[in-house]
């Protein structure tokens, strides 16, 4: 019997995918349960129509995301910190200074999808950092710590 995935089902399959089974398996366990529904020629007609329309949107999230990469990469953001008298800053840069510093130049991204990749941050200077814009797309940018 063929049937339709809601969710990912361990040993069967990921959601949205069309599998076969034993029908007492499928009428018994995962039809009742929610995991799926059987496959009927209108539900795959219906489910080829919303993996097209997903596709589409996929696309265009994926555009936006490389644009956002783009303008990531050519950006040098400027933070400011406190710096003691020998030269080091107290504290260290945060991804959130980052996330608020990337707001002021009109760049939105969560502090949570921002990773600093170069060593810690300890004195004014420049450095690398990495936001995950979406899925496996990441945009690398520079940022420097400046004295306030």
């Amino acid at each position: 019997m063929e049937i339709l995935l809601k969710k990912d089902v361990a040993n069967l399959g990921y959601a949205d995918e069309i599998v076969n089974v034993k029908t007492g398996y499928a009428l018994n366990y995962l039809v009742p349960q929610g995991f799926a529904t059987v496959a009927t020629p209108s539900v795959k007609k219906q489910h080829e129509e919303t993996l097209r329309q997903r596709a589409h949107k996929e696309a265009k999230f994926v555009a936006d995301a490389e644009a956002l990469a783009a303008q990531l990469a050519a950006q040098t953001v400027k933070v400011a910190v406190k710096v003691s008298e020998s030269g080091k800053i107290y504290g260290s840069v945060t991804t959130a200074q980052l996330a608020d510093a990337l707001a002021q130049v009109g760049i939105n991204i969560d502090k949570k999808d921002i990773t600093i990749t170069s060593a810690e941050v300890k004195e004014p200077g420049t450095y690398e950092a990495c936001a995950k814009l979406y899925k496996a797309i990441k945009g690398a940018f520079n940022f420097e710590v400046v004295a306030e």
